[in-house]
This record gives C-alpha cells, structure tokens and sequence, in this order.
C-alpha cells in the first residue's frame, strides 16, 4: 500500500515566497536571489515528505506566481503584448515577462484572474487564439526533477492536465467567435508528448497529470477531448508512467470508463468531495490493471481524519483495482503548513485539528496500517479516532431560537419603493470598494497593538488619524460616497472572525490566495453569534469627519464561511444563517448611527457556487436566504452594497438580482467588461458598479481607458444605475498608485456625465 499527496504549500514556512518575490518586484534584489529562495523551498519541501516516509513525492508544484500560468509559459502560450522583440532572451527577461502576465506593466494589462474551480485560490486564465503557436519552450518541470534527484530524492513530476488547461483557457479578444481553445488540443498534445519524452530520459517513473476539470459539467461534456488525450498520451512509446489525478469531485462513469480504456497506468479520485466514485468504480467493474489513487485525506479543510472510517473505506476499494495507493483529495495548497507552530489555539480545538504536515502524517499512518498492521499502528490510529470523536460542545441555544423565530427568508420592501426613498445621487456616482492602502505605519500600529508595545488609546488615536488622512483624500479627490479606509482591519474575514464567538484565528495559517497575496483562514468551528458592536465606533467617527456619505463595511455570511475552514457537524446553510444573524445585529446598528449606505461584501458567491448544476438549487437557496437575512431589517431609505470579485458571473446574474441588494459593484476589468453583456442579456435592472480598472496590477490606467469601460457599461446599464469603482479594495496597492488612479477614474465619469444622455 504506496502513499502519495498531490502537492504541497509552496509560500515556506514563514511566507518566504512572499517576501522574496515582493523585494524582487521592489527591485531590492536580484533573479538570481529570488531563484536562491526558490530552490531552497523546494528543496525544503521535499525533505518534510521523505522524512514523513512519503513513499511518492511529488514535484514541479512550487510556482513564482501561480501553475496555471506556469503552464502557459511552459507552452508557448504568451500574447503578443508581453513580447519584445528588441530584448534578448534571457533567465531574468524571462521572469520579468512571467511577472508582467500575473501582475501587468504599464502598456500591457496582465491576463485575466479567476478563481480555481470553488476555491478561494486565484489563478490566471491563458489567452488563446487560432494564431497561437503552442511549443515545448521551457523546461521547469525537468529542472526542479533534476534538482530534486541530485538531492537523492526520486519525485513524481505533476503537470496540469491538457483538457484542464484548455477548458481554463479563454479565446483571446482577436480569436473568431465561435472559436474556442479546445480547437488547439493535438498541438497541444504534441507538447506533452515532448515533454514527457525529456522526464522520462531524465529518469522520471511516473508522472501525474491533473485533471480537476472532469468533475465539472464542462468536464463531463468534452469526454471525446479526453478519450482523445489520453489515448494519444498513453500510446507514446518513450514515456514515463502516467497518472491522471482527477479532484474536487466524482467525475462519472463514463470518464471513468473512457480513462479505464486508456493505457494510463494510474488514476487519482477525490472521495472527500465525491464519496459516490466508490459506487462509480463498482459501475465500471473498477479499473482493472491500473492503480487507483485514493483521495481519502481531505485536503481543503483542517479537521483530522476518522482514520477509522477511512481504514474502512479503503479496504472496501481494494477488489476495485490492481492497487491501491494513499493520498489527500487533492493538493495540500489549500491548507497551512503545520498545527505546531499554533500553541494558542484551545486545546480542545486543536486536538481536531490537521494541517499539511499532520496530513501527510495520516496518509503515511493509513498506508502502513493497510500495508503492516501491528499494535504500534492500532495504537496511532485508536489515538486518532479517539481525538476526530471528541464532540465540541460550542452550542449557543439563544442564537437557534432567533433564528427559529426569524423564519426562513425575511424581505425588504420592494427594490422601487426603495429607489423612491433614497436621496437622489449623481449620475454616475463615484465610490471605491472598502480599504485603502495598508502603509507601514499602520501595519506597524497594529502590530505594536497586538504586543503591547503601545496603548489601546495610542492605537486607537493613530486609526483615527489615519482615517481623518483617507477621508480627506477621498474629498480632495471628489469622490461620492466615501468609505473609512480599513486601516484597523487585517482581513476582511479574519478581523470579523476575531470578534465573533465560534470563531477561532491562527498566528501562522497563512493559505496562498494568489501570487504573494497570503491569508490566514480563520476556523469556525461553533455556534456564531456577536458578542458587541464590530465596525460601529470606526465607521461612525469617519462619518462625522465629512458631510458626504460614507459607506459601512461588512463581510456577507457565504464569504465568511468560504474564506474559513468550517464546522463540518451540520450543514453549510445552518452555519451561514447564524453567521447572518450576527451581521444583521450590526447592520441595524449601523442604521442607528445615521449610516445609509452599508456595503456588504459576497465576494465568495460564485465562488462556492457547485461545480455541478444539479446542486446549484440548493446552494443559491441557502446562500441567497443568508444573505437577505443579514440585510432585510433596515429602513427603505438605506442603501444595502454588495461587492463580488474575481468569478465568473454570467452563470449566477440571476442569483445576484435575488440578494435584493441595492448596488452591487463586480470585478470587470481583467475580464474587458465580459459582465456587461451578461447584464444586458439578463435585463438587470438595480444599481451595478463593473470595477473599471483593475487594483491587482501596479499599472495606473488613463482618463480614456476608463472612459471607454465606462462607455462600454452603458451600453448595458441605465447611468442612473451605474456607479463607478475600482473592481477590489485597494489595501495591496500603494498611495504613488492609488490617488492618480482615482483622480483618473473621477475625471472620467466627469467627462462621461457631462455628455448628452443617450
């Protein structure tokens, strides 16, 4: 019985990635440094899994920035706009392009972002088009293979699959409209096959191609594409071993048929997002010679392993396949690197607890309980159920009768009643997201706060200068609506997280959320409710410092729980309900200050959306209801804001109407507008605010280019319901950035305004 995991966080322990990478873009140092950091990682890593007895290690999953990108580089797939002709190739050219497509430069935006199927990873969408020309033009996979086996470590390299990065892939803007990338799949196979060529004169024995696409509907349609990839890929000659990993859910019976038809030797299934695969692989008679890799580790949250029912499970697969090999459900990424360097967590809390390192520990444990057995290994795995057992005793009994109390779904009155009763704003208003730029000093207050170093009045008179600083700005700038900046705020999750009981926050969690971009997931793991006031006393401060409204910011309730590892007891539609709960005792506070504009951020809605329509129902359902819960007990006159980024939105823009909030802002600019006509075609009717430029790359945009975006959404939207902003916070970016972006971004809806309507 082999054990396996199919990745591993990449940022270091101490988010060593990060600071390399953002010292290199600051130009404090070299290629050659930040390569230096790199190689140590790597290195790192795959010492931890040889010495947890990890009988395979994977390899080629550390990126710089991300591996979908990785993969575009690695094939060729770069647009024209990141090419210069005049500059000769070289290492640090090379990087300085890979940067250029994940972050920007001034002439040429960076490609697209989105989120990794329902995570809260981010990655960034290949542009593909007829006139790519797809080539084997890089050779990271083969150079972190030889690096590992000179260090005497023998891996297993992973690549993202074909079909997964063309289906991920979006047709670039001069590409026909019927076009689409999957049109591109035998040169792209041509490219693989050349590649795994190199690993396998390199030594390599195996190599895991990963396929998460199949457990999507787009996936489960395109199975002629995957019979035709696979039965190319496994009929090359010179090639290593192959296995296709496939994760985030069951992929059906006919892919399975299809890959058990296959030469592949090995394939990899989630059953922590997908039980019914054991039920799919006793349909297809199981796979027959090949191995079947079992995803029984749960690799997205942090609860331990019932290693008893999974010792079960397993067992039960073992009739279903020549072998049956350990492994998590799918990559380690999405959980942080280890539970020891958490000794503030409760104790009882923590005995629940599994990050990376302790998982990697329980697919070991499990691999030699199949394989050996003994009074050693019963004793590990008696230890274990005992700790996955221990019921948390977090029930709050007053939070479930309001709740009772409350109903199902309370509602508002009707949205034009509403637009009746609210002042009359501009056309075309101006407005920003939520947070302003996070400078040094205020990190610094914070952190001198959290150690005592300074007072809690000191702390509290350095917030308020600062939100006296941006609430000036925002008037200087002319802004509409203006927002307190955010600056006592670490997180959009984790501060709420932190003062709402049933929550608990790490020191040291950090999860990748995109390129350096590192959050620290809180764990919800009770019954929620809101001890005090959250954001009342800030946001009431900076409304008495203007005359111009200014916004309240909250966390929605499916976000808080996307962005946190969750209580796994009851169902997700429960949790979020007492979340919601929670919010609406705020946001009636707020309404009592003399607050009327209350944003409240959904960011994560389409990301939690399931990657099969048949559970959409239930999802929205619930989703939906949390969020009209928090927001239908305020007054007619005040405004409810909502705030999505970064998913694709065509799908859900129903779904966006039924949150009944009153302006809802989108992340539009790295997808050119793509929502507009989405909007047009769904005759969306409320207040809408497409983010006009993008805040994740440093590049500032011009009067005209945010003119033009302007002009693009009124091809869609009413100017009476359209509202100007950034498409995300703008607490990454600096102030050098921010204010001529915006002084940009005022001009231009000055200039749109004054024209004629129509």
């Amino acid at each position: 019985m082999r054990t396996t995991i199919h990745g591993y966080p990449r940022i270091g322990g101490a988010r060593e990635l990060k600071r390399a990478s953002e010292s290199y873009w600051g130009g404090a140092s070299t290629a050659a440094e930040l390569d230096a950091v790199a190689a140590r990682l790597r290195r790192e890593v795959w010492e931890t899994l040889r010495d947890a007895g990890l009988d395979e290690i994977p390899s080629n999953t550390f990126s710089y920035y991300d591996h979908v990108l990785d993969t575009a580089v690695l094939f060729g797939a770069v647009p024209g706009r990141f090419d210069d002709p005049n500059t000769a190739e070289d290492h640090a050219t090379e990087l300085e392009r890979y940067f250029a497509m994940a972050r920007g430069a001034q002439d040429a935006p960076p490609l697209e972002m989105t989120k990794w199927f329902d995570t809260n990873y981010h990655y960034l969408v290949p542009e593909l088009s007829p006139r790519t020309r797809l080539r084997l033009s890089g050779s990271k996979p083969l150079s972190e293979y030889t690096q590992a086996k000179g260090l005497g470590i023998e891996t297993r390299p992973v690549l993202l699959g074909p079909l997964t990065f063309l289906m991920l892939a979006k047709a670039a803007p001069e590409a026909p409209e019927e076009w689409s990338p999957l049109e591109l799949l035998d040169d792209l196979l041509g490219c693989y096959a050349d590649l795994l060529g190199q690993l396998s004169a390199a030594g390599a024995r195996r190599v895991q191609l990963d396929e998460p696409i199949l457990a999507t509907d787009e996936g489960r349609a395109a199975l002629g594409s995957l019979e035709r990839a696979y039965q190319r890929l496994g009929a090359l000659d010179d090639r290593p071993e192959l296995l296709v990993s496939t994760y985030f859910g069951a992929i059906g019976t006919e892919a399975l048929k299809l890959l058990k038809g296959t030469r592949v030797e090995a394939v990899g299934l989630d059953l922590v997002s997908g039980p019914e695969a054991v039920g799919e692989l006793a349909g297809v008679s199981g796979l027959g010679d090949k191995v079947l890799v079992a995803g029984i580790v749960d690799g997205r949250n942090v609860w331990r392993t019932d290693l008893g029912n999974a010792l079960s499970r397993l067992g039960s697969l073992l009739g279903l396949a020549h072998e049956v090999a350990v492994s998590t459900s799918c990559s380690l990424l999405h959980v942080p690197i280890d539970l020891e360097a958490e000794a503030a967590l409760p104790a009882e809390l923590r005995e629940r607890l599994a990050f990376a390192r302790q998982k990697v520990d329980e697919v070991v444990l499990l691999g030699r309980a199949l394989s050996e057995g003994g009074e050693g290994v019963t004793a590990e795995l008696e230890k274990g159920r005992a700790a996955a057992e221990t019921p948390l005793s977090f029930t709050n009994r007053r939070v479930r009768a309001r709740l009772d109390a409350l109903g199902e779904e309370p509602s508002r009155t009707g949205y034009e009643r509403r637009e009746a009763a609210t002042d009359s704003a501009a056309r075309l208003p101006t407005t920003t997201i939520g947070s302003f730029p996070q400078t040094s000093d205020v990190r610094r207050a914070r952190a001198d706060h959290r150690a005592g170093r300074i007072s809690t009045e000191e702390y509290q008179r350095r917030m308020r200068a600062e939100i006296d600083r941006v609430i000036a700005l925002q008037e200087d700038i002319g802004l509409d609506v203006l927002v307190h900046g955010e600056p006592e705020r670490n997180d959009m999750v984790q501060y709420f997280a932190e003062r709402l009981d049933g929550f608990a926050t790490t020191e040291h969690g950090w999860v990748q959320s995109y390129g350096s971009r590192c959050v620290r997931p809180p764990i919800l793991y009770g019954d929620v409710s809101r001890p005090e006031p959250l954001t009342v006393e800030w946001i009431t401060y900076a409304q008495s410092r203007t005359q111009k409204p200014v916004k309240g910011m909250l966390t929605g309730p499916v976000t808080m729980l996307a962005w946190s590892f969750v209580r796994d007891d009851q169902p997700l539609g429960d949790t979020a309900r007492q979340v919601a709960l929670a919010l609406r005792d705020e946001i009636l506070d707020l309404e009592r200050a003399g607050i009327r504009h209350i944003q409240v951020d959904e960011a994560a809605l389409r990301e939690l959306l399931p990657l099969r329509e048949e559970a959409h129902g239930e999802y929205l359902k619930w989703a939906i209801g949390s969020f009209r819960l928090a927001t239908s007990g305020v007054a007619p006159s005040t405004r409810i804001h909502t705030h999505m980024c970064y998913s694709e939105f065509g799908r859900i823009v129903g779904s966006i109407e039924a949150l009944d909030a009153d302006v809802t802002s989108v992340e539009a600019a790295r997808s050119h507008m793509e929502l507009v006509g989405d909007l047009k075609a769904a005759g969306y009717r409320r207040g809408i605010g497409p983010g006009v430029y993008d805040i994740h790359s440093p590049r500032v945009p011009s009067v005209e280019e945010i003119e033009e975006a302007l002009r693009n959404a009124l091809t869609a939207v009413e100017p009476e319901r359209l509202w100007v902003n950034p498409d995300c916070g703008l607490k990454t970016r600096g102030y050098a950035e921010v204010e001529p972006a915006l002084r940009n971004m005022v001009e231009a809806a000055r200039r749109v305004r004054a024209e004629p309507p129509g």
